[in-house]
């Protein structure tokens, strides 16, 4: 299997720090990369992160504020200089189809026909293998879920006992039965790994069908309670609402990013001790350039 593993770029919200960039989440799966929200200076984030233009497959747009798009110009301008020749799919939402070709077609470059285009629109979109659910924030925001199909475990112990072997294993997983032993005898149903990025958003359904039994739920976390209200003024969460929303989906690993300026490192302690009152799980808290895997999947 190929490795599946979140790479960040950026972890500030509205306005970059010294030490965080605005937002950009590169997700690797099975070969394909998915690049979230980037905000301004991705492209020298990638370079950082040793992560080239050929390695995103899938350019998706939660919203067109500036600190998840800004970075598209660059982004889309490298794809065309380093000659890409794989498809790459804008995913964005319909409504800011302006803003998009403002985005695309900012500056004068020698451009590339790789790029397709896949706007979406309505409460529920589905790209490939991506799901799209509408949020709540002043302007129209999608968050995104990635899922494998689910698949089922053989059981060594059970193919041994019926003597199915060799060929005959595939023969079973492909056709469900062999010499009257079915598949369902020698396996069990394994879900499909999944990840989920939601960002700027207030609590709603939609946050919650997303997230709902991710393995990796990427979430932005912009305040610490006590700026609860103008969270919900402005359509952010806070952290402790971003563990709330972990244990209730029942998450396996937490990573919380999108931070206020106003914030520093010295305050990750107070975001980690949020998300605890609610989640009682994995918490990571993101700074610029990590790595952070997929969990191993379930036995």
């Amino acid at each position: 299997m190929s490795s599946r593993e979140l790479v960040i770029l950026g972890t500030s919200s509205a306005v970059p720090t010294r030490h965080r960039n605005h937002n950009g989440y590169l997700l690797r799966w099975d070969g394909q990369g998915y690049l979230f929200d980037p905000g301004e200076g991705t492209q020298r984030q990638m370079v950082h992160a040793g992560v080239s233009a050929n390695d995103v497959h899938w350019l998706c747009l939660t919203h067109f504020h500036g600190d998840h798009c800004l970075g598209v110009p660059g982004v889309v301008q490298r794809i065309a200089r380093d000659k890409v020749r794989h498809p790459v799919r804008a995913v964005y939402p319909a409504s800011g189809a302006e803003y998009w070709q403002r985005l695309r077609h900012a500056a004068v470059f020698a451009d590339t026909g790789v790029i397709e285009e896949q706007p979406v629109s309505g409460e529920h979109a589905t790209i490939g293998p991506l799901t799209a659910r509408r949020l709540s924030h002043p302007v129209e925001s999608y968050g995104y879920r990635l899922q494998e199909p689910s698949s089922r475990r053989m059981l060594p112990d059970k193919l041994a006992f019926f003597g199915i072997r060799g060929p005959e294993i595939s023969e079973l997983q492909r056709t469900g039965s062999v010499r009257g032993i079915t598949l369902d005898q020698c396996s069990v149903p394994r879900t499909g790994q999944s990840a989920a990025v939601i960002m700027d958003t207030r609590l709603c359904d939609a946050v919650f069908e997303l997230a709902a039994g991710t393995d990796l739920l990427v979430i932005e976390s912009t305040f610490l309670s006590a700026e609860s209200t103008l969270a919900k003024e402005y359509g952010h969460l806070t952290a402790a609402e971003a563990g709330q929303v972990a244990a209730e989906a029942g998450a396996r690993r937490l990573v919380l990013t999108h931070f206020s300026e106003r914030y520093g490192f010295a305050d990750e302690p107070a975001f980690l001790g949020e998300a605890r009152r609610n989640y009682d799980g994995e918490i990571i808290l993101a700074r610029d350039l990590m790595k952070i895997p997929v969990p191993r999947r379930h036995p």
